[in-house]
C-alpha cells in the first residue's frame, strides 16, 4: 500500500530544494530529485522495490509541477514576447517539460530505491 505521506512530504522537500537550487548555482533540479526521492523511499521503507515506487511517485508529482509551472511560463512569455511565433515555442516546452518529468521521476525512483534498502525493516 502506498504511504502518501512520504510521497507528500518528498514532493514538497523536492520543490524547496528545486527553488532554493534555482537560487544558488551547482544545487539545481537533479539534487532535488535526489534529496526528495531519497527521503520519500526512507520514509515510506520496506525494502528497495518500495522506495523505489515512492521515489518514483514524488519525483513524477514534482515533474508535473514542474511541467505545468514552465508551461504555463513559456506559453505567456512566448505569447507575449514572440507574438504569433509564441505557440510554436510552446510546443517546443512540452517536449522539454516532458523529458524533465521522465528524468525526475527515474531519478527519484533511484534515490528512493537507496532510501528504501537503507530504512529497510
Amino acid at each position: 500500500m502506498t504511504n502518501w505521506y512520504a510521497v507528500a512530504i518528498g514532493f514538497v522537500v523536492m520543490t524547496v530544494v528545486g527553488v532554493v537550487g534555482i537560487a544558488i548555482p551547482g544545487l539545481g533540479q537533479l539534487t532535488a530529485g535526489l534529496v526528495g526521492g531519497f527521503l520519500a523511499g526512507y520514509m515510506a521503507a520496506g525494502g528497495t522495490g518500495r522506495g523505489a515506487w515512492h521515489g518514483l511517485l514524488a519525483g513524477s508529482l514534482g515533474g508535473v509541477f514542474v511541467a505545468v509551472f514552465l508551461g504555463v511560463a513559456v506559453s505567456v512569455l512566448g505569447v507575449a514576447e514572440f507574438g504569433p511565433f509564441g505557440s510554436l515555442l510552446g510546443g517546443g516546452a512540452f517536449l522539454v517539460v516532458l523529458f524533465v518529468t521522465f528524468v525526475m521521476g527515474l531519478e527519484s525512483a533511484l534515490a528512493g530505491a537507496i532510501g528504501g534498502w537503507i530504512a529497510k525493516e
